[in-house]
Order: structure tokens, then sequence, then C-alpha cells
């Protein structure tokens, strides 16, 4: 499964002071007329304050290992996981990750609904780097695993919800990344999904794949990973093994 070699020194992930802020705005300008008054008179185009997300946020992960993220919503855990993922840019700091990367996000984000399942799977596949050869490989095993049967080639705009999520979830894991992040993905999909899910998180686990998970699912977590994040407020509160984190963020809850 992953391919990276494991001599490198290099972690898997490594973020140092990352700081991610977003904006709250009272007011746009929103035509080409009020730029040019707003302009003229030396007032602010827009009229925005920031509002803070993550603050000195540093993590290092290795290769090989497996990690939970958790902490209530609004926590910034899925911020941090889209930052890792490149899909924000941080507005500090430094983000490096070493080896392929997948994420599972948002469930099918990314898809376009036109296409077939078979087109978008290829699609995703370009994108992650793999040659026609390569996908070729992997294709059957990616539509076994997902049990759409012949919908894989009809267009997702007319999949059902479980159907898109097991597309989405397969051709993340079958493409064999050395790294994967995953964003609550196991909170749908019915329960043999679940458990084909769960057993091939084991095996990629169990292969020297690096694992970074988001849930509120404790029980989940305990299960998957070795060491635990808690987030609160935009900050780590605290980094330790599963069980001691768990507990104290436990503890704190009640």
């Amino acid at each position: 499964m992953p391919k990276l070699s494991k001599t490198t020194n290099e972690p898997a992930v490594e973020c140092s002071n990352v700081v991610k802020q977003f904006y709250h705005y009272t007011h746009r300008t929103t035509s080409l007329r009020e730029f040019f008054i707003r302009t003229v008179l030396r007032r602010p185009i827009h009229i925005r304050r920031a509002q803070f997300t993550l603050r000195n946020f540093s993590l290092r992960v290795e290769h090989g290992e497996a990690i939970a993220m958790i902490g209530h919503n609004g926590s910034g855990k899925s911020t941090a996981l889209r930052l890792i993922a490149g899909i924000y840019e941080p507005s500090e700091g430094v983000i490096k990750t070493h080896g392929s990367l997948a994420s599972v996000i948002e469930l099918g984000a990314g898809f376009n609904p036109e296409l077939t399942g078979s087109e978008n799977v290829a699609l995703y596949g370009a994108v992650m780097g793999l040659t026609r050869h390569e996908l070729s490989e992997r294709f059957q095993e990616i539509a076994d695993f997902a049990e759409v049967g012949d919908f894989i080639h009809e267009p997702v705009k007319y999949y059902s919800s479980g159907m898109y999520a097991r597309l989405a979830f397969a051709v993340t894991v079958c493409i064999d990344p050395d790294i994967l992040l995953l964003d609550e993905v196991l909170a749908v999909g019915d329960k043999d999904f679940r458990e084909r899910c769960l057993k091939r998180l084991h095996q990629f686990r169990d292969k020297g794949g690096t694992l970074i998970l988001v849930s509120h699912d404790l029980e989940l977590v305990q299960m998957m990973c070795s060491r635990a994040i808690w987030m609160e407020a935009g900050n780590v509160r605290m980094d330790g093994r599963i069980h001691e984190v768990i507990d104290a963020y436990c503890a704190n809850v009640n």
C-alpha cells in the first residue's frame, strides 16, 4: 500500500506555528460605481475584522503514526485538516508533508456531478498522479469496494448519498496514498459500509500508512489511533497517548 521509503528522516506531516484567520465583513463593496466612489473618498473598499480559527498550531506526525484530532465543534479540527490537505492556505506559518497525500474531508468533494462514476475515478486518479496503467490496475478494486454496480457508468448526480459516499471513500483509499486524512467519513453509510471502511483502514495503518482522523466518535478513534490531539478554541490543549487525552477530554466535558 503506502509507497514512501521509510528510510527518510522527514516526518510525514509537519506544521510550524500555523495561524489561520478568516474575516467577518460588515461591509462589502459589490459594484464598480461604489468602488470608484470609495476610492476617490479614500474609504476602505471593504470593512472587515479578523476572526482567528487557529493560533500557533504546531504538529509533527511521523510516518506510520495514526492520530486523532478531537474537540468540540468549532475548535479548529477540520480547519487544521484542510490546511494539511492544502485546501486552505495558512495566514502564517509553514506546513510540510512528505509523501503522497489523499483526503476525504467532504465525501465526494471534487466530483463533477455531470461525469460518470468511472470518469470521476479517472479524474481523481490523474490529480493524484496515477498513470493510466496504475489506474487501470486499481479500477476494479475501486468499483468492487464502492459496490455501485452498473451505476459506475452513470453520472454521479443520479447517485444516492450512500453510493456517493462509498465511491468517494473507495477512490481515496484504493489509490494507496502515504498519508490519509479523514474527517467524520465514517459518520455516513450503513453498518456494512462502516465495517468495510474500518477493515480497509486497519490494513492501511498496519502496512505503514500515516493516518490523521477527525471524529467525534471516541470509541472509533481509540480503536484506530494511538495518539490524540485535543483542540480547543483554535489551540492544541493536549497532545499525548490516545487514552490519556480522551480521559482528560471527557472529564472536562463532564
